[in-house]
């Protein structure tokens, strides 16, 4: 029998986790102060907390760089890639799910190392590919090569979810006559909902927060919001107020995309592990 605890450990734990959220809240908070101060205000020392409120850092980066351009190729890119590694993930994730080899968990642990190596390893290889196929400052380039590098991450999420997915419901639709896509579509994939949401959030999340390729790949036409701030770091020193709206205008969608899904993606993070 679990031991109950006591109410003086429950506050206390509370205030803990309170203190750990707002340590890790507290960059995100500053940054958007800081987006409402003067140039001045914002290098002052000792620091003005609560700032004078004004607007002009917005006006000035709006009209320096269009923020809703750099916006619409950040959707466009994050969506993009995050569906275009779902097409690859989903059929990968089931074969390996539901017909293992003696070799499924060594491709698994494969795929999973690549993470791990430093991106700026393969820079080189990758630009000049981009390069002789014209797909440098392209949309459809980063999307496709957002999409691969999380593709491992996508893959080992769907991975786990389907494990819990009882193998009996997928031969009765076997006997019931469901050939392989159907099974997929109309079996699989509705039981596997909460699992492919919150593995669309973290992909959507990862592609969004992307910088090295996006810096490294887009110049003008394809930059998204992370190429937006880089923006405003300037040879003669860095506009901590202006970069700081600029980076409050970057992860503000994120931030409240985060916050309206978190039921749905802490949902899907737990799917399958209580039995």
């Amino acid at each position: 029998m679990a031991r109950a605890i006591s109410p003086q450990k429950k506050w206390a734990w509370t205030a803990l986790a309170w203190l750990v959220a707002f340590l890790i809240f507290f960059p995100i908070l500053w940054t958007a102060l800081t987006a409402f101060k003067s140039e001045g205000e914002a290098i002052a020392f000792p620091p003005h907390i609560i700032p004078n409120w004004t607007l002009e850092n917005f006006v000035e980066v709006q009209d320096r760089s269009d923020y809703i351009k750099h916006f619409a190729n950040s959707v466009v890119i994050s969506v993009g890639s995050t569906l275009l590694g779902l097409l690859v993930a989903v059929p990968a994730a089931w074969s390996m799910s539901f017909s293992p080899t003696r070799r499924t968990r060594d491709i698994l642990m494969w795929m999973l190392s690549t993470k791990m190596m430093p991106a700026v390893g393969v820079l080189v290889p990758i630009y000049l590919i981009f390069k002789s196929l014209s797909l440098l400052d392209n949309l459809f380039g980063l999307t496709v090569i957002l999409a691969l590098i999380d593709l491992p991450i996508v893959i080992w999420m769907l991975y786990t979810y389907f494990k819990e997915i009882p193998v009996d419901i997928l031969e009765a639709s076997r006997m019931d006559g469901a050939v392989l896509w159907k099974e997929i579509v109309y079996v699989l994939l509705p039981m596997a909902v909460p699992g492919i949401a919150s593995t669309m959030l973290l992909n959507i999340i990862l592609a969004w927060n992307e910088a090295f390729w996006t810096l490294n790949l887009t110049a003008a036409n394809a930059a998204p919001l992370t190429a937006f701030i880089a923006s405003f770091s300037a040879p003669e020193g860095l506009f901590w107020a202006k970069l700081s709206a600029a980076s409050t205008l970057a992860i503000a969608p994120i931030l409240l995309l985060g916050w309206f899904s978190q039921r749905q993606l802490v949902r899907g993070l737990t799917f399958g592990a209580v039995k």
